[in-house]
């Protein structure tokens, strides 16, 4: 359906043309380079969190994303403050753009988390059970979870424990915004207290900048700005590698020993599984009583 989409547009490329091309000696590289470029057809995979919703909320999506434009547009809150980054917002100093983590230091209910990973390839807000511990929440709190995860632990798929809503706020007391998150409540350990994804940057209206390590949202008094110093950032990531390394020599390990244990031979058996020896025969215990009592044995011994 897409082939033919593009085709409808002109962008089909006959191959003839090439050929006529090579017969003439011309490449064509003069008349390419000043006019229009050849388009090839592109096609792409598409999915996500929409594969987990029903048929009802697919059919509530696709209104949405089909409705006609209303004439009076409904703008989103805080979409009236423009954001916008230039060399004012130059540290002292760049280091590796984009390399290192945007970790952030927000108040989530009523306690600053000091390693709270801004990840915008995120589909879902993550916090780990030890942080809800740290946080002193109780767990009658929690609310059942929707499905699974990948990715978040290497290799495997992840299975949120419970799902619970928190108050997030972001900068001081002078100037500061809060928002209520949804976060996915797993049980095993991270290197972060939490994740915040993308659902945490629609909420905020938030926009990072990976090369100055800043996250700007609009705030009640201007613009807020976030800064994550490159320093706490490297010391974050490197924790985060050794552990993920730390995670996979764990399954390296458990899958080696599994297999050694598929090869080890049979243990010996117990008292109570004799079996008998081929070769064997029965003779009467006592030949002078009829009383049926026999013992078993080789074939080659004299009954005597």
């Amino acid at each position: 359906m897409l082939k033919k989409h593009f085709d409808s547009l002109g962008f089909k490329k006959d191959a003839r043309d090439d050929l006529k091309k090579e017969k003439n000696g011309d490449n064509g590289d003069d008349k390419d380079n000043e006019g229009f470029p050849a388009v090839h057809d592109c096609y792409m995979i598409y999915g996500g969190p929409s594969t987990q919703l029903t048929a009802r909320q697919h059919k509530r999506e696709r209104r949405e994303v089909f409705a006609a434009r209303m004439a009076v547009p409904q703008y989103l809150s805080w979409s009236s403050t423009p954001i916008t980054f230039d060399r004012d917002d130059h540290p002292d100093k760049v280091v590796a753009p984009s390399v290192y983590p945007l970790v952030v230091d927000p108040i989530i209910v009523n306690t600053r988390l000091s390693k709270v990973l801004m990840d915008g390839s995120s589909s879902l807000n993550i916090i780990h059970f030890e942080t809800l511990n740290l946080l002193g929440i109780n767990r009658v709190q929690l609310q059942p979870s929707a499905g699974g995860f990948l990715v978040v632990v290497p290799g495997k798929k992840a299975l949120p424990v419970a799902r619970i809503d928190l108050l997030v706020c972001f900068a001081t007391a002078a100037t500061f915004r809060k928002e209520t998150l949804t976060f996915e409540v797993v049980g095993f350990r991270g290197t972060y207290h939490a994740i915040i994804g993308r659902p945490g940057y629609a909420k905020f209206m938030a926009i990072p900048n990976y090369t100055y390590l800043k996250l700007k949202m609009p705030g009640p008094k201007g613009v807020i700005i976030v800064s994550s110093f490159y320093e706490h950032a490297y010391e974050c990531d490197v924790e985060c590698v050794e552990y993920g390394e730390a995670v996979e020599n764990s399954n390296e390990l458990a899958s080696k020993l599994e297999a050694l244990a598929a090869k080890a031979p049979e243990p010996k058996r117990h008292a109570g599984s004799f079996e008998l020896a081929e070769g064997t025969k029965k003779i009467p215990l006592d030949p002078n009583n009829s009383d049926g009592k026999v013992l078993t044995i080789s074939a080659d011994l004299d009954p005597k």
